[in-house]
């Protein structure tokens, strides 16, 4: 694929340069999205990244990360936010551009109970509390529920391929030990150190060189105004310029939330194909069909019901917001249970999208105009296709993923910009997703006709005239950048302690 196209990159760079700084209303990116996987949130995957590792040194591997378990309280005692060990957790990748998987790796997960007891009297009586006193190190024999995990990479089918372990480059064993929830300081004293021996170089079958994977809670990444966006958007006027202070005056709903990560890094040489340099990939979770509620549970952990049968789908994610405020409520559970080969089934939710028509009935005093001219293709270029010279396979079927040129070089923590490619920046989103990108910025602004104004209709399928509010820029006052997050993998930030006190 030859160099990003220099005219998309120039229109870019001079239509938008100026808005680098502010932020626009939004949603939790896929936090309890739709009716099933609203009451199943051990399921519910909240966020997906992907990108060329920006950590000095790891230019050559790409990230994704899978977040799961949405809106957590860091005091969620006394079992927190375990991993459902009867679920089965999955990162896809399809590197030839035709809507299904070629690689995929596969997560899951295992709970035991070691039952710490404390004499009282003349009885050893079990303690109620997942802790029985200080954990600095995997498998503390203080810690009584310990939760563990196993990693395969199938090759083709994600049912019917080739199916390999991943293992521990130290040693080589398939099973890896997950950090306990960051239940407190006095719990835990030095959370990031003691996260940090989770933090395992692996070995992936069939790639040249060791890759790298953790799994255990971190700070919600994700920075949003969410209670007043939901409340008929509820947010500052747009305009073409904003007050500075407009971009810092709400609050982050999401500031005090936690949710697990499961982060991989993997050699880039490993996920794309020789002549295409174009990668897409997205997260799904999934259950057994079969499910009996046992009225009598056996003591243990976890033993209210019994589960078996195929897997059946209930979580699927990639660009942030589609399922969330794109899908019709009617079709969100069938969304999360598809996959993207079958995307044709829901064209018109992007081709005819409704919230455009919600955010100018909103502000329609203040002029605002949904674009004009349907169906939307700049917005199938974006969402189902890729961006020509961007980030679009040779040959593409068109389906809804996180795409990543990943012969883009990445840009190092410091020197991002928010916006993406929309603010110049051909290394973040859409092309991939760091986590300091403000996808929310980016998928509202496009969703007014941003692409439409760089004037480019042989590519988008539209030009300005049919963008009315396309220079706008919107902000729920909740900011962030790349400031926000860490310099090296997993690159998220440590969770917020239960209890902060020391």
């Amino acid at each position: 694929m030859p160099a990003v196209n220099f005219k998309i990159r120039s229109a870019i760079a001079l239509s938008i340069g100026a808005m680098s700084a502010v932020s626009s209303p939004g949603f939790a990116s896929s936090h309890r999205e739709a009716p099933f996987i609203s009451q199943n949130p051990s399921v519910d995957a909240t966020d997906f990244y992907m990108f060329r590792s920006y950590e000095p040194g790891r230019e050559n591997y790409t990230t994704m990360v899978a977040d799961y378990i949405p809106l957590q309280d860091p005091p969620g005692g006394p079992i927190f936010f375990p991993m459902n060990q009867n679920g089965l957790y999955e990162i896809h990748v399809d590197n030839n551009g035709d809507g299904k998987e070629d690689l995929t790796f596969q997560f899951q997960f295992k709970n035991e109970l070691k039952d710490i007891a404390l004499p009282v009297g003349d009885k050893q009586v079990s303690i109620p509390v997942i802790n029985g006193s200080r954990i600095e190190s995997p498998k503390s024999p203080n810690l009584q529920m310990q939760e563990t995990y196993t990693v395969n990479i199938v090759r083709g089918d994600r049912r019917s391929g080739q199916r390999q372990a991943v293992t521990n480059a130290a040693g080589g064993g398939t099973t890896f030990d997950k950090p306990v929830d960051n239940i407190g300081k006095k719990s835990i004293p030095d959370y990031a150190a003691y996260a940090g021996q989770h933090l395992y170089n692996v070995n992936i079958p069939g790639c040249d060189s060791p890759g790298r994977m953790f799994v255990g809670q971190r700070k919600d990444p994700f920075v949003v105004n969410v209670g007043e966006a939901l409340d008929l958007l509820n947010i500052k006027t747009p305009a073409v310029e904003l007050n500075p202070d407009a971009e810092r005056s709400a609050r982050d709903d999401l500031a005090r939330k936690n949710v697990t990560a499961i982060a991989i890094e993997v050699p880039t040489s490993c996920l794309r194909t020789a002549n295409e340099p174009v990668i897409g990939a997205w997260t799904t979770a999934s259950l057994r069909q079969g499910r009996v509620i046992n009225p009598a549970p056996d003591s243990g952990l976890f033993t209210t019901t019994k589960e078996g049968g195929a897997w059946a789908q209930v979580s699927r994610l990639a660009m942030p917001l589609v399922n969330e405020v794109v899908i019709g409520l009617k079709d969100k559970d069938k969304f999360n249970a598809s996959k993207p080969s079958g995307d044709a089934q829901f064209l018109t939710y992007i081709t005819n999208p409704t919230l455009a028509a919600v955010i100018e009935s909103q502000f329609s005093s203040a002029g605002v105009k949904a674009p004009t001219k349907l169906p939307r293709n700049d917005l199938v270029t974006a969402f189902l296709t890729g961006v020509p010279g961007l980030n679009k396979p040779a040959n593409v079927v068109p389906s809804e993923m996180m795409r990543l040129n990943t012969e883009i070089a990445p840009k190092a923590k410091g020197a991002q910009n928010r916006l993406g490619v929309i603010g110049g920046d051909t290394a973040g989103f859409p092309n991939g997703r760091r986590p300091g990108d403000d996808v929310v910025d980016v998928e509202l602004r496009v969703l007014m006709g941003k692409l439409c104004t760089l004037n480019d209709p042989a590519t988008f399928g539209c030009a300005p005239a049919d963008a009315p509010s396309g220079t706008l820029q919107f902000t729920d006052g909740a900011y962030t950048d790349d400031s926000n997050y860490d310099a090296a993998f997993p690159y998220l930030r440590t969770p917020l302690a239960g209890s902060p006190q020391e």
